[in-house]
């Protein structure tokens, strides 16, 4: 019986389901005939409204024709007008002249005739032998005459603006690069009535088509007039981006293309707060000295100066015989070792990140470091870290530094630094950021999996993470083959 039971509520659960499934269907199927009601409603008021503008530019135009056939009609009036005055004053003085001319042939005295000589030249002169005798004008207004045939043919054909069809994305034809994505597409048939493109993406850590669920919102660049977009000083902090594309003409947006999947892998990490050193003041990117920041807790571990180090650095514990600490568990850097590591390991592949200080940051470091750094270690002074140095303090130096080597750098300190890791490689390089300017390269085997390192005193540090290594950069790994001479005494060490 119980068994029964137990089926029997299956069966009633599975109906309830079946019925809210049913439930939200009908909702479904009343919010769309509503939809389709009010969506009808508002075409027919647009058709009206369309029909209407029509009707206003043909009263327009009918307006505009009829104000030039009146216009024609006057001048050619005044003209005749004109024309009929002259005639008829000609003609009344040319009667004048014959009445007196006829008297004059009826006069007997010669000397008498002699006398109306003056009438003569008046006879000779009428103004009837001057006029011409055409029209100016002629009463043809065929000139002003319209042929609507190809417009009320053109009226006649009149129907509903087709719906663009839905673009292609050409994923060969789509470019990755320097923060910056570049997506092409093509009309699957030639459509004269496109008049722009919308472009919509988002960001994504899943390869293949977009999920619906769990995603980030869509963002929409509007009115594109090409056929590719390019998307540039994006932030890559997610493996992938989707995009889609549709077409719209002056009325309607077509149907979204088929979404493409773009890969947009880079270096993406923040700064570990948990075991940086308690006088630096930590966020996700950003770094800053805190001279306060170790009050009250126990008292810093006194060390030696290290010569030009830059800073001051306590007595270094032995590395090798410390074993791996796990990142999380670390105890905090302490004494002078102001540094803070990064949250995220490299272990394999190409990666680039970018380090800009303050104007007033007197002393920093740059560069990677494995987990076994110690807490009382300076970045370069171990054979397990790797960097470069900026000291503003007592004395101006920038130089690179491993293993408690200084190699000095001949080149001005750039604003920015870009960092390339080729962890498969062996290759530590720095950059000017903005010129590209390789700075210094190691060479190396990296035996262990590394962490972006820094140390800051009296200033602070901000981070640009989720770059893909520039195009730039690249190109001059490639052409790179071994180090100078001048670099020589701190490569080539294998850990």
């Amino acid at each position: 019986m119980d068994s029964q039971k137990e089926a029997l509520q299956r069966i009633i659960s599975t109906l309830a389901s079946k019925n809210d499934e049913i439930q939200i269907f009908i909702d479904t199927l009343n919010h769309t005939l509503k939809g389709v009601q009010e969506n009808s409603s508002n075409i027919l008021s647009e058709l009206d409204e369309e029909f209407d503008s029509l009707y206003s530019i043909l009263d327009d135009v009918k307006e505009s024709m009829i104000t030039s056939i009146k216009q024609e009609q006057a001048r050619k009036s005044q003209e005749l007008q004109s024309q009929l005055s002259q005639c008829n004053n000609a003609l009344e003085n040319s009667e004048e002249l014959l009445e007196f001319a006829t008297r004059s042939l009826d006069i007997k005295e010669p000397e008498e005739f002699s006398k109306v000589n003056k009438t003569k030249r008046k006879v000779t002169m009428a103004s009837a032998f001057r006029l011409s005798l055409k029209p100016k004008v002629s009463d043809n207004m065929t000139h002003l005459m319209v042929d609507f045939s190809q417009e009320r043919q053109m009226l006649q054909t009149l129907k509903f603006l087709p719906v663009p069809k839905a673009p292609e994305i050409e994923p060969v034809e789509c470019l990755v690069a320097d923060n910056s994505v570049t997506v092409a597409w093509r009309m699957p048939e030639e459509d004269n009535k496109i008049d722009h493109f919308i472009m919509e993406y988002r960001k994504t850590n899943f390869d293949g088509l977009p999920r619906v669920k769990d995603e980030r919102c869509w963002e929409m660049i509007d009115n594109i007039k090409g056929t590719e977009y390019t998307l540039s000083g994006l932030k890559f902090d997610s493996k992938y981006m989707n995009f889609r594309v549709r077409a719209c003409n002056k009325a309607v947006a077509g149907e979204y293309s088929d979404p493409v999947t773009l890969e947009t892998k880079a270096l993406n990490f923040s700064l570990d707060n948990s075991s940086s050193h308690l006088n630096l003041k930590v966020e996700d990117s950003c770094v800053e000295w805190d001279p306060t920041g170790g009050k009250g807790q126990e008292s810093k571990v006194k060390g030696k100066e290290n010569k030009g180090s830059g800073t001051p650095s306590p007595k270094r514990t032995s590395v090798g015989s410390r074993p791996p600490t796990v990142r999380g568990s670390r105890d905090r850097f302490t004494g002078e070792s102001y540094t803070v590591l990064g949250d995220t390991a490299i272990e394999s592949g190409q990666h680039y990140w970018e380090v800009k200080a303050q104007k007033d940051c007197k002393s920093y470091s740059v560069g990677v470091a494995y987990k076994t750094l110690g807490k009382f270690d300076q970045l370069g002074k171990t054979n397990t870290s790797w960097c470069i140095h900026v000291n503003s303090w007592l004395q101006n130096t920038f130089a690179a530094k491993h293993n408690n080597k200084v190699k000095a750098l001949d080149v001005p300190v750039p604003e920015k630094i870009g960092v390339f890791c080729d962890f498969d490689g062996g290759q530590l390089s720095f950059y000017d950021a903005h010129s590209k300017q390789l700075l210094y390269s190691f060479k190396t085997k990296f035996t262990q999996p590394v962490l972006p390192g820094f140390m800051v005193w009296c200033g602070g540090l901000s981070l640009s993470t989720g770059m893909q290594v520039p195009s730039a950069v690249r190109t001059l790994q490639k052409s790179e083959n071994g180090m100078t001479g001048s670099t020589s005494s701190l490569n080539n060490v294998t850990q």
